[in-house]
């Protein structure tokens, strides 16, 4: 039997952590799960619901850390994981995405001799000056087994200098997040309690510094969102640090003016889940996103000059336009005229099974004795 741990720590790792719990719960005989919360999303709404509604155990442990600058975060939550790694003495620490947990506890781990693989491995922006490719170049660097999405990204590792024996190509484990709860969000009442029953609406997710920190390219998108809102509502779940830049930069009374534009408090993966299945359109900077609306057939319109899921583009329902308000009306109006969505895409492994995949390859690498790092 394999020890795991498994590191979960901002909103995006839930969705890949979840079916990854829930496949070792399956094989039990084969995996002991640890699951590890390092609290770098702290907020009731960011974490526990997300916890409820993906049916996920409580974590074994909950380091705490909290918000923080990326060096100061980055360092608190290695110093909390290395003590856990110490005490449990696992076979494998499992880290996911790209947020600073990622790169910290495979730091920790790696320092200790305890091989770790990383889920969602190889996918590139090229663009260093987003905190989260920095975490991605620097994991995959150090991991023992590099669990790739997609072939690009296969791709991008070899080209990286990666010994193809580390790298697995095994789908997309968001997508086991997904339709595994499709069913579920239909249950939801969200739409009914926006007044959107029988309306067409966009959902808008905005978060990234690059849109956020900055009143000028914040005040591009919202020079398009006004264009877009004229058209249909678009219901906007407000991330916390979000809602803060809105106030600090002084745009709160031009939002509130914005013809169309619906501002909501975060919601759970239910209830999201529930809005981007039905939505006409999305515009988002969330890379997760990007790949859902691709297996859900929905338009998606990318505010971030580039994507390091580029198969959502070339095989997907996803178009780049960056903070340019112009490229971001035109994209959404073709959307809209369009006379029915695009088909849902099928992607190679995006299938639902990705969990079973990742744990057969920890399987097999720990049979041949992987975790050489040349």
């Amino acid at each position: 039997m394999l020890k795991i741990i498994i590191v979960a720590g901002a909103r995006p790792n839930f969705m890949k952590v979840a079916p990854l719990v829930e496949a070792m719960k399956r094989r039990q005989l084969e995996f002991q799960p640890f699951l590890v919360h390092t609290g770098q999303h702290y907020d009731v709404t960011m974490s526990d619901a997300f916890f409820r509604d993906l049916q996920m155990p409580e974590p074994d442990i909950d380091l705490g850390v909290g918000s923080d600058s990326h060096a100061r975060q980055t360092a608190a939550i290695m110093q909390a994981f290395e003590p856990v790694v110490l005490k449990q003495n696992p076979d494998w620490v499992v880290v996911v995405g790209d947020v600073n947990s990622t790169i910290a506890c495979a730091l920790v781990a790696t320092k200790l001799d305890v091989k770790v693989a990383h889920v969602e491995a190889g996918l590139r922006s090229r663009d260093r000056s987003m905190p989260e490719e920095i975490n991605r170049l620097l994991t995959d660097q150090i991991a023992d087994l590099l669990l790739t999405p997609s072939q690009d990204a296969d791709a991008n590792l070899q080209a990286e200098g990666i010994p193809p024996a580390r790298i697995r190509f095994v789908g997309n484990i968001m997508i086991d997040s997904l339709l595994s709860n499709l069913d579920r969000s239909r249950s939801c009442t969200v739409r009914n309690l926006l007044g959107l029953s029988n309306i067409d609406f966009a959902v808008l997710t905005l978060h990234r510094p690059s849109n956020v920190d900055e009143a000028v390219p914040f005040a591009r998108i919202l020079d398009a969102l006004e264009k877009i809102g004229a058209r249909l509502p678009i219901i906007f779940p407000v991330h916390p640090r979000t809602r803060r830049m809105i106030d600090e930069l002084g745009l709160s009374s031009r939002i509130d003016r914005a013809q169309g534009l619906k501002l909501i408090e975060p919601v759970g993966y239910l209830d999201f889940l529930a809005l981007l299945r039905d939505a006409r359109l999305v515009l988002t900077d969330s890379g997760g996103i990007q790949e859902e609306t691709t297996v859900l057939g929905i338009p998606c319109i990318t505010l971030r000059e580039n994507t390091e899921r580029p198969i959502t583009v070339d095989m997907g329902t996803n178009i780049v336009a960056g903070s340019d308000s112009n490229r971001i009306v035109e994209a959404a109006f073709r959307a809209l005229d369009a006379y029915k969505r695009p088909a849902p895409r099928d992607i190679p492994l995006w299938d639902g099974h990705t969990a079973d995949r990742i744990l057969d390859a920890l399987l097999e690498a720990s049979r041949k004795g992987q975790g050489v790092r040349s």
